[in-house]
């Protein structure tokens, strides 16, 4: 967990991801919310159908294409260690406002067990960061998605 936190922030940047990703931006913020899972090392049921759900609403996709869209994300995951090339296709193909929105689906996903971990906590720093998403905006996204989730500040 300590090394997956450790690659995440100390990741050489210039290091390209694959060509699909740099194309879908459905894919990248599929992997995003993986990402945000996965970093308190539990990929729990709840924190899957949450990202699916997610996506449904977010692109208007059916439940069965949401589901492969959360394989082909953890699988780019997987075989990743960096955050770069997730957020640049975000940054390439979402306004502020849907940046903004992105942190929002990430602050469900990483609650969605009902806390938060120092290392999702982290997480969401350096994405929100990469995203140019303000500490502000993502304070105010965070308490949207607490509201969102029953979850008292």
């Amino acid at each position: 967990m300590f090394r997956r936190l450790l690659d995440l922030v100390t990741a050489d940047d210039s290091r390209s991801q694959s060509v699909a990703m740099a194309d879908d931006p459905k894919l990248a913020t599929a992997a995003l919310l993986v990402e945000a899972a996965l970093m308190d090392a539990q990929f729990e049921a709840s924190e899957r159908q949450r990202i699916e759900a997610l996506l449904e609403r977010r692109f208007e996709i059916e439940p069965a294409d949401a589901k492969a869209l959360v394989e082909r994300a953890s699988e780019q995951v997987e075989s990743s260690s960096q955050l770069f090339g997730f957020t640049r296709t975000v940054n390439d193909h979402f306004d502020h406002e849907e940046r903004v929105g992105l942190v929002e689906m990430l602050w469900q996903v990483v609650y969605s067990d009902g806390r938060l971990d120092d290392y999702e906590a982290n997480l969401m720093r350096r994405i929100a960061g990469l995203i140019h998403v303000s500490d502000r905006e993502s304070g105010a996204a965070r308490k949207r998605a607490l509201a969102h989730l029953g979850i008292e500040a």
